[in-house]
């Protein structure tokens, strides 16, 4: 037994023929791109495309200043750095040498004494 909605071959052959006559008419219906409505449109995208690059530009040109700047702050903080080590180690070559006088007048000074003593004893004896 046959279902009533059952298409035949013929039936759903002209089907196929009709929604592809209507979709050709849709598509020669559609505005050409010489029609007034379609270039504003055109001119509309065209002008949020330019207006989009602008502010992507301005935002390359914000984010390059600001590269710019924090390289500047870097080497600042870096120049900064290089001078208080440089300070340092002048402070530390300057104790090392405080420290090397002290110990050569000390030295010098228990010399001093070695040598007294060893006078006073030849001055005895004689």
């Amino acid at each position: 037994m046959r279902h009533p909605s059952d298409n035949g071959f013929a039936e759903r052959r002209n089907a196929a023929a009709d929604a592809k006559r209507q979709l050709l008419q849709k598509f020669a219906s559609a505005p050409k791109a010489t029609d007034p409505e379609m270039q504003e449109k055109r001119a509309a995208r065209e002008a949020v495309s330019r207006a989009r690059e602008a502010r992507r530009a301005e935002r390359e040109t914000l984010k390059l200043a600001e590269n710019a700047r924090i390289l500047a702050e870097a080497a600042q903080l870096a120049a900064a750095a290089e001078a208080e080590e440089r300070a340092q180690a002048e402070a530390r070559e300057v104790e090392i040498a405080d420290r090397v006088a002290r110990v050569v007048a000390d030295e010098a000074a228990r010399k001093a004494e070695r040598d007294r003593r060893y006078a006073a004893r030849k001055a005895r004896r004689a």
